[in-house]
């Protein structure tokens, strides 16, 4: 990364020109980023160390939004923006969004600005700081719903925002989190999920694995996805009659812990040709939910 000082930045005439393309209403929003050490921007900065950002996001109710098609899924999910983050050249596709809150603030600077601020190159276009809603209870996700996906300590962003996404095409109705799990709201995890966080409600666990209590008695079959001595084919769970099912989705490598595999109502698996006793967790939930789907 750059000092900031020897970052290149817009000189006084190419600020002047971007002030008169942006209209006079528009104009008076922006901020003109000028060192990766600007005060201003703290919500956008460093935002590579992932481990510092699952840690501050949620507690500091914010998080980031990356690329106009997560911001608008975003907005249109009714949450709200704390300011935009991006280059000049991309303030007119996002007119309609900067009319809708016409009193957050537009950070703009050059590309390599930006980048000197966030620690990585924003190829999407626009960063938004946002406000986290309020968190749902879940009594609130489980009312209504038939499938449930329960992810045991996913730590993997990718894996997570690559879930989430499954579960939106696939006819999953809520997703439950472990109180270890990665942040759903990640930029990584929503970027991956195509903005399916934000479609899929969610609720983080905070009594695990006792919470699968409450997930029984409001009526859920529990079932553990894990190879073990008598685990069922999913093919052949699918073809049940359950009205209510919650599939546990262990952790990276473990799997499903045995404190779980103990309370589960019964153990399924993804039958596999010999030698092969395994998926990554992201491609089995996508089989699983096909195969679990109400019908």
């Amino acid at each position: 990364m750059q000092s900031p000082d020897r970052t290149p930045d817009l000189d006084a005439q190419q600020e002047a020109a971007v002030l008169v393309a942006a209209g006079e209403d528009l104009a008076r929003r922006l901020v003109f980023l000028h060192s990766g050490q600007d005060p201003r921007a703290r919500d956008y900065a460093g935002l590579s160390d992932a481990a510092l950002r699952q840690v501050s996001d949620p507690a500091n109710g914010r998080y980031i939004a990356e690329s106009s098609k997560v911001l608008r899924r975003a907005l249109a999910a009714g949450h709200a923006p704390r300011s935009f983050f991006m280059a000049p050249k991309w303030l007119d596709s996002l007119r309609d969004v900067f009319a809708a809150h016409p009193e957050v603030p537009i950070f703009v600077g050059t590309d390599a600005v930006l980048e000197s601020i966030t620690g990585f190159h924003l190829h999407r276009g626009v960063l938004a700081a946002m406000d986290r809603p309020d968190p749902l209870e879940l009594d609130q996700v489980l009312s209504g719903a038939s499938r449930v996906a329960i992810l045991e300590d996913i730590v993997d962003h990718t894996n997570l925002g690559a879930i989430f996404r499954s579960a939106a095409a696939l006819g999953i109705d809520a997703v439950l989190i472990t109180p270890r799990c990665a942040d759903p709201l990640y930029r990584r995890s929503i970027r991956v999920s195509m903005g399916a966080v934000f479609q899929v409600p969610w609720v983080r666990l905070d009594s695990w694995p006792y919470d699968l209590r409450a997930v029984a008695a409001a009526g859920f079959e529990i079932a553990a996805m894990e190879l073990t001595s008598h685990a069922r084919g999913i093919d052949e769970v699918a073809g049940g009659n359950s009205e209510k099912l919650a599939l546990v989705l262990g952790t990276e490598g473990a799997g499903v812990s045995d404190a779980v595999l103990q309370l589960a109502d019964l153990h399924v698996m993804i039958p596999m040709r010999p030698g092969v006793d395994s998926l990554n967790v992201a491609a089995a939930s996508a089989v699983a939910f096909w195969e679990l789907r109400a019908r």
